[in-house]
């Protein structure tokens, strides 16, 4: 009878290191794939540390930013060599980084961008209150502003870097080509640099980014590019909360495709070239162009864009919500009110000026 063989204690100790050394050289293979740049990417992309942050709460922006492949793994590094001297302030990073190589330029306030100046535009701003924003802030004038993004020469030289602009822009009646295709964000501007030509190219960067996502919705639906964003520059101008855009646009859908008038009061005022806190003239509001769908001979979307929309207000106007809704209507806090006919709209119209909270 044949002895069984026992299983050395050595040779599984023997075993058992070798496997962990294995496991050990994947795992650090893997540690250090994950710290590693996101790409080769070399694009500038501006990073602002906030007053009050640390290295483990602005985790979140670098993903969002996409220069960091995981937040966990991020919080590990930081959690491993214990970082320190992270200054607020404004920075310029890339893809091409490793999160060791980020660290090391947020570590040092001397690796901050100098001389530049910060812009922030609200979403739903015009092209005209853009301007003077600009113009506040910067050394660019208001006029300087203007008459860039109305130059339509210059906009064709650069159109072909953006498959978003198309020949819609061009149309006579639009007050300003690019009305509508300049994301509202906060931008960074070298102030040693700076022209009107740089912001807008800059923020249409910006635009082609945001839109990226929605290319193939934004190419494959009935209504063009150019009508999807003035839809949703309505939708801004109309509606706060989520729910509410979606049911906005579900309105202006339901009124196209019935071939009724819009009649939207914020194409009123652009038409006129009027804020929301103006008063309208009886005159205005029947006045007919391009823009404004109180107009009774008007059917149909404006001639374009009336505002800068937001990514919500475009993701509406792509996705209505479906409704049997024709009328809406906002008070004095901005809640909406949908009603089907118009008798419950004058009805709900009635009853908020009886409570006070008519918006008028």
């Amino acid at each position: 009878m044949k002895k069984v063989r026992k299983f050395s204690m050595r040779k599984f100790l023997l075993f058992l290191v070798v496997l962990i050394i294995i496991i050990s050289i994947s795992l650090f293979g893997i540690y250090e794939y994950s710290i590693g740049p996101v790409s080769s990417d070399k694009s500038p992309i501006e990073f602002t540390v906030k007053k009050g942050d640390n290295y483990y709460n602005i985790a979140k922006e670098l993903k969002a930013k996409k220069l960091i492949k995981s937040e966990q793994v991020y919080k590990i590094y930081i959690k491993i060599n214990k970082p320190t001297n992270l200054t607020f302030g404004d920075y310029e990073l890339n893809k091409s980084m490793s999160i060791r190589e980020i660290i090391n330029v947020l570590s040092d306030s001397k690796n901050q961008k100098v001389n530049t100046t910060k812009v922030t535009f609200r979403e739903g701003l015009s092209i005209s209150s853009m301007a003077k924003k600009v113009s506040e802030v910067t050394s660019v004038s208001e006029d300087e502003f203007i008459k860039s993004v109305s130059d339509k020469e210059y906009i064709k030289k650069i159109q072909p870097k953006y498959w978003f602009l198309t020949d819609d822009i061009y149309n006579e009646q639009i007050y300003y080509p690019l009305e509508g295709y300049l994301f509202p964000d906060t931008y960074y501007f070298e102030e040693k640099t700076i022209s009107a030509e740089k912001i807008i190219e800059k923020m249409l960067d910006n635009t082609k980014d945001k839109l990226e996502k929605y290319k193939t919705d934004l190419q494959s639906k009935e209504l063009s590019i150019h009508q999807i964003l003035t839809l949703a520059s309505l939708i801004e101008q109309e509606a706060v909360t989520k729910d509410d855009r979606a049911l906005v646009s579900s309105v202006f859908y339901n009124r196209l495709n019935s071939n009724i008038s819009l009649g939207s009061d914020v194409t009123t005022y652009y038409a006129a070239r009027k804020n929301l806190t103006e008063s309208l003239t009886q005159q205005e509001l029947d006045s007919c162009n391009g823009y404004n769908t109180r107009c009774k001979t008007m059917k149909g979307l404006p001639v374009g864009p009336i505002s800068n929309p937001s990514l919500g207000s475009i993701e509406a106007a792509l996705n209505p919500a479906t409704s049997d809704y024709y009328y809406f209507v906002a008070d004095s806090s901005k809640k909406v009110y949908f009603n089907k006919t118009l008798n419950e709209h004058n009805q709900t119209v009635a009853k908020l000026k009886k409570e006070g909270k008519w918006a008028a």
